[in-house]
């Protein structure tokens, strides 16, 4: 097996405050060289705290962390300084949910790409400006070279969001994290920057981290799914084995909470309970309050991730995996 772009083992996370907070507990995943994993969870599952570790930013004074991380031969825990900043958008990029989180009012989005690529790169402003139109017309913003002088507010939130994905692709990153990169937009704009993203994803053969709540548009995108919950990775494999075979009673869950296929005068199927409070996690499995199997040895005890029979790739962490774990 090939070494993968991206290693994450044994990441925790804790955030203190007046309520210490244990965002991440024990996550471990790889991600291949031009591979798309799709991110699932309710919100507080981890799914955008994941994305920020990958790249540092939460706020040191508030967080511990522990785990590793590496991209490539890089030991990203280690990374401090102007190593981490080359990092961020050179190495690895972020689309994240609010484009107002990625770009400053005050400057022309051209200004900002040009100056992205500049702090990266020894180019000169108008070499580091035609790159920036290219992405701007590679992105199918109309109007290019008129937008890249406009500001962020004068732009639609589609629009602002390709210039984002422009923004994010400006250094040529080999992992692009993407958190829930379409919730603000109406659907017809959502299907376009899902098409835009995958395009540009096997045109220049990135990794991906696709983050959603829209199990429609994590299909549509990923080539493996990982299902986030109290902090924990319970079940990850192909598309296919997770959406037509779940494992986990979460994931099975999950799934039947849709629109697809429900009456207009019947009630949407939904998963009773609340997620767990990340401050007070129970000491077994964190779903088990909310699960229809859950047993003694649930409640007491975490299960680990384990590979399903005759499928060492499709994974489940829990105790009575609705398919059989491959060493029973």
């Amino acid at each position: 097996m090939s070494k993968p772009l991206l290693s994450v083992r044994d990441l925790n996370v804790r955030f203190h405050g007046e309520r210490n907070a244990s965002a991440l507990n024990g996550v471990s995943f790889d991600l291949a060289e031009g591979e798309v994993l799709g991110l699932l969870g309710e919100s507080g599952s981890g799914k955008s705290v994941t994305l920020r570790t990958l790249l540092k930013l939460h706020p040191p004074a508030r967080t511990s962390m522990s785990g590793q991380i590496r991209v490539g031969d890089t030991d990203v825990m280690a990374l401090q300084g102007r190593a981490l900043e080359q990092y961020r958008g050179g190495m690895v990029s972020m689309v994240f949910q609010d484009p107002g989180l990625a770009f400053d009012p005050l400057y022309t989005v051209g200004e900002q790409i040009v100056e992205t690529i500049r702090a990266h790169e020894r180019i000169d402003a108008d070499t580091a400006r035609a790159r920036a139109l290219e992405l701007m017309e590679r992105v199918q913003i109309p109007q290019a070279r008129r937008r890249l002088d406009a500001y962020p507010f004068e732009m639609s939130g589609g629009m602002r969001q390709r210039a984002m994905i422009a923004l994010a692709l400006a250094c040529r990153p080999r992992l692009l994290l993407a958190d829930e990169p379409t919730t603000a937009l109406d659907a017809t704009v959502q299907i376009q920057v899902l098409l835009l993203l995958r395009e540009l994803q096997r045109e220049l053969g990135m990794s991906v981290i696709f983050v959603t709540h829209d199990i429609g548009a994590a299909v549509e995108v990923s080539d493996r799914l990982a299902v986030m919950y109290g902090g924990r990775i319970v079940e990850e494999g192909s598309v296919a084995d997770v959406v037509q075979r779940p494992a986990h009673p979460y994931t099975a869950g999950l799934l039947a909470s849709t629109v697809v296929d429900v009456p207009r005068d019947q009630a949407l199927p939904a998963i009773p309970g609340a997620p767990p409070d990340l401050a007070a996690l129970p000491p077994g499995c964190a779903f088990a309050p909310r699960c229809a199997h859950a047993s003694a040895q649930c409640r007491e005890q975490v299960p680990a991730l384990q590979a399903m029979a005759g499928d060492e790739r499709h994974r489940a962490a829990c105790w009575h995996a609705l398919l059989q774990p491959a060493h029973a």
